[in-house]
């Protein structure tokens, strides 16, 4: 019977062990800190947005860095396996809006406890509090020493899964880099992905706290051209901006900033639901109307209250302009703002905060059927480690479930 170690018990970690169990192999699972899925524990804010929704085909257009890579490891164990695999484990799930897939209880543990169930129902062993020193290769007998402190572990295969740099009070400290350089792999430029980002205007970090949505936010490269687009909520923040669909955006905007070593402009949309002209006749109907009253006094109808004096400030009306008094071009900036309000994205925040790492070991290096290393046989990698990601949805953590899978299953393999 082949021995299998895993190091780290993340969900590509869960998902590979299990998955080496089932194939036969004596299984060990190493994980540094006091219990595994401790990432898992607080993905999706504690809910687990689990995978997506979407047909294979759609889902592998979400990976924007390498997404090909993906396309065996989908097929072998795809989104509708791991919902099939989750509901089998007595997890019932939901469906939400965007395809995104959580469990009915809204509680990421649910999820967590119920991947190491099934490990432990295989017959894995998994030991918590055992942070891997080295990988040593061995010239008879079994493959690798994997030494940890206290003691070592002959293994016939080694599977890699300690995650990226995100999120290091996790355990995701970018120990398998390091594994990985060492025998011979090549690590891509590592980066933060799925990240707030940090702004220049002082008015935008006026605004922390204030949650806004069905707006429309844009952004767009130096020469105008469109970089992304999204719709639905952000937050503003005591550095910038965050929530839902900057997280999403901030994947291909840091990409572009990372490129090309330059900010980026934002336009945020308001009032997405109503088109110029029509926003423009209500302007017109509200002014009317409220006639005698001042500017300030009309805006509460259109906009969050901590919003109003930034806004007022921005539009360069007068506040206490009566609305009868208003002028068609100050009427024209009052649209301008509702429909182009502009700031500048100058980066992101610090790799630690992200919710994926971006970069990480070749790709090239790696068999994309099996995981497994193409210059150290009987070793493999999974998961965040991998310069693998995509955006945000779920399908960040199906990667790390279909690679999890495959290399598990090759690596409980008998050669």
């Amino acid at each position: 019977m082949r021995q299998v170690v895993i190091v780290g018990g993340g969900a590509s970690g869960l998902m590979a062990a299990g998955s080496a169990a089932e194939g036969g192999a004596r299984v060990i699972l190493l994980e540094k800190k006091d219990r595994p899925g401790r990432k898992l524990a607080i993905t999706g804010k504690g809910r687990c947005n689990v995978t997506s929704a979407l047909e294979p085909e759609e889902l592998l257009k979400q990976y924007p860095r390498n997404g090909k890579f993906l396309y065996s490891a989908i097929h072998q164990f795809s989104n509708r396996d791991m919902i099939s695999f989750l509901e089998t484990c007595g997890v019932p799930l939901k469906v939400e809006r965007g395809h995104r897939v959580f469990p009915v209880s809204d509680q990421a543990e649910e999820v967590v406890s119920a991947l190491v169930r099934w490990c432990r129902q295989k017959g894995v062993r998994i030991l918590c509090r055992t942070a891997v020193k080295r990988i040593e290769k061995e010239s008879r007998g079994a493959a690798y020493s994997v030494v940890y402190e206290g003691g070592s572990i002959d293994a016939d295969a080694v599977i890699l899964a300690t995650g990226g740099l995100s999120y290091p009070g996790t355990g995701s400290t970018g120990d398998g880099y390091a594994f990985a350089k060492q025998f011979g792999h090549c690590i891509t430029d590592l980066r933060p992905g799925l990240i707030p980002l940090t702004t220049q205007e002082a008015w935008v970090t006026q605004l922390q706290g204030l949650s806004l949505k069905n707006i429309q936010l844009t952004a767009f490269q130096e020469d105008g051209k469109k970089i992304n687009e999204e719709f639905g909520e952000m937050l503003f923040t005591h550095f910038g901006i965050s929530g839902p669909i900057v997280l999403s955006m901030s994947r291909d905007i840091g990409e572009y900033m990372h490129r090309h070593k330059k900010h980026v402009r934002m336009q945020l949309d308001l009032k997405p639901a109503l088109t110029e002209e029509t926003l423009d006749k209500r302007l017109q109907r509200d002014f009317a109307r409220y006639a005698k009253k001042q500017f300030k006094n009309v805006l509460s109808e259109l906009l969050p209250s901590k919003l109003i004096p930034v806004f007022l400030a921005l539009s360069g009306v007068a506040p206490e302009k009566s609305c009868s008094e208003m002028t068609k071009s100050e009427r024209r900036e009052v649209l301008e703002c509702l429909k182009r309000l502009s700031f500048t994205v100058t980066g992101c925040r610090p790799i630690k905060e992200a919710i994926v790492t971006c970069g990480g070991v070749s790709i090239k290096e790696i068999n994309p059927k099996t995981m497994e290393s193409k210059y150290a046989p009987g070793l493999y990698f999974a998961g965040e480690l991998l310069d693998v990601d995509g955006y945000t949805g779920g399908f960040n953590l199906q990667a790390a479930f279909s690679t999890g899978y495959c290399a598990g299953r090759y690596a409980a393999q008998e050669r």
